[in-house]
C-alpha cells in the first residue's frame, strides 16, 4: 500500500427506512444493546402505545444483518407536536464508527422533510451536543415519571423549532 493510499474502512453499513422484516431483528438489538431495564425507563413510557414514525426510522445492515436502528415517535410537550427521538442502538461492534451519528441525522433529516419542528430525546449532552442537540430549549418540557430532566435535549429542525416547549412530554 502507498503512503497516499487509504485503507478501507471495516464498517460500510447501509442505512434505509426500517421495513416490517426489520422489526424482530431491531428488538433483539435493542434488547442487547439495553436490557431488560429499558422497560423501566421515563423513555418507554412515551412509546408504549404509541406508533412510531415509520417514514422516520432507521435501520444500519452491513451483510443483510440489523447492526443499528434508531426510531422517531409522535409526541407534544405542552401540546405542541414533536418527535421522540429513541432507542438509538448500535451493534456492540460496530460502535466508534460514527454509526450512531450517521442514524440521528438520517432520522432528523427525514423529520424535517416530513414537517416536524423538532427532536427530542433523552441522552448524553456532549454525544448528542455534536448532532446539533441542546440541553437549554428543553429546560421546561418535563419527562413522564422519574427521569434526569437535564438529558431531555431538542434539536431544531426549522428556525424556531425548538422554541416555546414548555410542559409535559406526552404520547401524542
Amino acid at each position: 500500500m502507498s503512503s497516499s493510499a487509504v485503507a478501507p474502512s471495516p464498517l460500510l453499513p447501509s442505512i434505509l427506512i426500517e421495513r416490517p422484516e426489520h422489526a424482530r431483528a431491531v428488538e433483539v438489538l435493542v434488547d442487547r444493546a439495553f436490557g431488560p431495564g429499558r422497560f423501566a425507563k421515563s423513555s418507554e413510557r412515551l412509546r408504549e402505545g404509541n406508533r412510531k414514525l415509520d417514514d422516520c426510522a432507521f435501520v444500519a445492515l452491513l451483510d443483510g444483518r440489523v447492526i443499528g436502528s434508531v426510531r422517531l415517535w409522535p409526541v407534544t410537550v405542552g401540546g405542541q407536536p414533536a418527535a421522540f427521538l429513541g432507542p438509538l442502538a448500535v451493534d456492540a461492534d460496530a460502535r466508534s464508527h460514527g454509526l450512531g451519528q450517521a442514524l440521528v441525522e438520517a432520522a432528523c433529516a427525514a423529520a424535517a422533510k416530513a414537517g416536524w419542528r423538532a427532536v427530542l430525546l433523552v441522552g448524553d449532552a456532549p454525544y448528542f451536543g455534536r448532532i446539533g442537540f441542546s440541553a437549554e430549549p428543553a429546560a421546561q418540557a418535563t419527562m413522564p415519571g422519574p427521569a434526569d430532566q437535564r438529558r431531555v435535549l431538542v434539536k431544531a429542525l426549522v428556525e424556531g423549532g425548538d422554541q416555546g416547549l414548555v410542559g409535559p412530554i406526552q404520547v401524542a
